[in-house]
């Protein structure tokens, strides 16, 4: 696929005792797709092994951009992740966790300050800049997960149910947010969801796993 963002070829991953089948996946650049599935098929496994998480052999190849990214290190395949979990560092403002990333990769001050101001405006945050999680709403947090991960303006942004646990105003008020954001940064995405009406609000496409 000569426009793809992300390739997966046969890709497999062993985790503990279960064992990934070989999985293979073309994503174009700046598509959205839908990774569903039953419980325990290894839709997360498949998310951290792209990401480079996983400490298990890999077999296969992906592919990112053009570049092989099998065995590169997470900070160096250019993608931005929303755990499911959110995992905000907890000593940290809000400002501090999305100027995180340009600051380890020795961004400019005034181009992570320019970075910083203009994700807080898109993502509704202004007022929250120097908040610290433990005082953040469930959708705020989710919000600052998603400005933190796009905050290096990553190839592929992958999303891993992180929008679970939310009531369905904050569920549909977040949803929107990623959907804008996606179309905003122009960010090819994957987004890993157990809810159909999820994937038929964000997602191109729709990919079925297991």
């Amino acid at each position: 696929m000569s426009d793809g963002m992300l390739m997966l070829e046969n890709v497999t991953v062993q985790a503990g005792n279960f064992v990934l089948s070989p999985f293979s996946l073309d994503i174009g650049e700046g598509e959205c797709v839908a990774l569903m599935g039953p419980s325990g098929c290894g839709k997360t496994t498949l998310l951290e092994t792209i990401c480079g998480l996983r400490d298990g052999p890999v077999g296969g190849r992906i592919v990112l951009g053009g570049m092989e990214v099998t065995n590169l290190s997470p900070g160096a395949r250019g993608i931005g992740l929303v755990p499911q979990d959110i995992a905000l560092f907890p000593s940290l403002t809000v400002r501090e966790q999305i100027e995180f990333g340009p600051k380890l990769h020795g961004w400019e001050p005034e181009e992570v300050k320019a970075r910083v101001e203009s994700l807080a405006g898109d993502l509704g945050l202004e007022k929250l800049l120097s908040r610290l999680p433990e005082g953040l709403s469930g959708g705020e947090a989710r919000r600052v997960a998603l400005g933190r991960a796009l905050a290096l303006r990553p190839q592929l942004l992958c999303l891993d149910e992180a929008l679970s646990g939310l009531d369905e105003a904050r569920h549909d008020e977040v949803l929107g947010v990623i959907r804008k954001m996606i179309e905003r940064e122009r960010v090819t995405a994957l987004h890993v969801t157990h809810s159909k009406k999820e994937a038929e609000a964000i997602a191109d496409r729709v990919v079925l796993m297991g």
